[in-house]
């Protein structure tokens, strides 16, 4: 006869998994961060454009987004060497995103980082977002000294004791 668990005792062994998990031990955990950095205010929209070309790869220094999307993901794998005390996690997921928004003379980068840990990803993904913005505004400094970094915000997180938490307009 094999030794195969009865229907019944596999639903009280899934049971018992999904309360350890409730009780704060290894789950599935996404956060998503947002950043803007506002370039060019008082000088208007011709160096925005300016910037923005310099932002698709023209720029003395080289490919500016492609080297602050590097540079924000190696900073989310490196938070807990930054931050004290911070815990180290296995990152299963990161990736660094940019929008222009040439109304608002503005870029955002939004990092989301993901884990399956006992804790969330929020500073990871802040990192993440913080580290690529430093970046851009290091190779577009000479531009732009009046550059500013804003809206450090959490956009969503998903997992973990406290849930799915999404910022909505009213929060900002």
């Amino acid at each position: 006869m094999a030794n195969h668990p009865s229907a019944e005792k596999r639903a009280k062994q899934n049971i018992k998994r999904r309360e350890r998990n409730r009780a704060g031990r290894a789950s599935n955990r996404t956060a998503i961060k947002k950043l803007t950095v506002a370039i060019g205010e008082g000088k208007g929209a011709e160096l925005f454009s300016a910037t923005a070309s310099q932002l698709a790869g023209s720029a003395a220094k080289g490919d500016v987004l492609g080297t602050a999307r590097i540079a924000g993901i190696m900073a989310a794998k490196k938070t807990s060497e930054l931050i004290p005390l911070c815990h180290t996690l296995m990152l299963t997921r990161v990736s660094v995103d940019f929008e222009l928004t040439e109304e608002d003379l503005r870029v955002d980068a939004i990092c989301t980082a993901s884990t399956t840990g006992k804790t969330g990803v929020e500073m990871e993904a802040l990192t993440g977002a913080s580290v690529a913005l430093l970046t851009i505004y290091d190779m577009c400094k000479a531009m732009d000294r009046k550059m500013e970094i804003t809206d450090i915000c959490l956009e969503e997180k998903k997992g973990g004791k406290s849930g799915t938490f999404i910022r909505s307009r009213g929060q900002e």
